[in-house]
């Protein structure tokens, strides 16, 4: 760009890029798919049991515990899941840790041929692999070696909670849909949830770079294929009883 006859750098700004965005958006569409299972989950619960019964009363409480059982679960899946792998990655981090510390000619070596591997020639390669060394030779080995960041490890207390919040959140939908009045319950609910279901599908396909109208109808038949299930079982169970 010129200006006044003098050369001016374009202004850059910044694009995400790095494990940080990606880890944004796992997290966000790990988000997307608990409140995805919400939705179905409590939609499926919700209509059993009005098919069996028109006492509001017995489908709310029915529905409180489906949405208390499910976020419980969500939450304690999450955490076991997320320790574990967070314990292995801390036991694999200090495996490399205590190779640095006991063979750093070695690791230096493997680092370079890391990135010489990656299309750098040797002599860039070892240079990278020294300059990285100097910086922060641990994390560098982690990040190359490991595919790790050492400073930026899931926090298992916190996927419990997104866990057990996204899921809340979609099943409040169908919690709240199906205390319409008696005529309405299932027909307001089956278009809510499934209104919900195409829009949780269709950001699910958007962030996982999948086609979305596959994505979406995969979704819609699923849940609506669960409300038809355990309406009917609701109805039958009704008839019984």
């Amino acid at each position: 760009m010129l200006e006044k006859g003098v050369v001016v750098a374009p202004q850059v700004h910044p694009e995400p890029h790095g494990n940080g965005l990606a880890s944004r958006l796992n997290w966000l569409r790990a988000g997307v798919l608990g409140a995805n299972d919400g939705i179905v989950s409590v939609a499926g619960i919700v209509v059993g049991v009005a098919a069996a019964t028109a006492t509001r009363s017995t489908i709310l409480t029915a529905g409180i515990a489906g949405l208390a059982a499910g976020a419980v679960s969500m939450a304690l899946g999450e955490y076991v899941s997320v320790s574990t792998q967070r314990d292995s990655e801390r036991a694999i981090l200090e495996v490399e840790r205590r190779e640095l510390a006991e063979q750093p000619e070695a690791e230096l070596a493997e680092l370079a041929a890391i990135y010489e591997g990656k299309g750098l020639s040797a002599a860039t390669a070892w240079k990278v692999a020294e300059e990285l060394t100097e910086n922060d030779a641990f994390t560098a080995h982690a990040e190359a070696e490991l595919g790790i960041d050492p400073t930026d490890l899931t926090n298992p207390r916190h996927a419990a909670f997104s866990s057990a919040l996204s899921f809340t959140l979609g099943a409040l939908l169908p919690l709240l849909a199906i205390l319409t009045p008696v005529a309405l319950r299932i027909p307001v609910t089956t278009v809510a949830v499934l209104v919900a279901l195409a829009i949780t599908g269709a950001v699910g396909a958007k962030l996982g770079q999948a086609p979305v109208l596959r994505a979406t109808v995969r979704v819609l038949v699923g849940g609506a294929l669960a409300m038809a299930v355990t309406f009917g079982i609701g109805h039958l169970v009704g008839l019984v009883v």
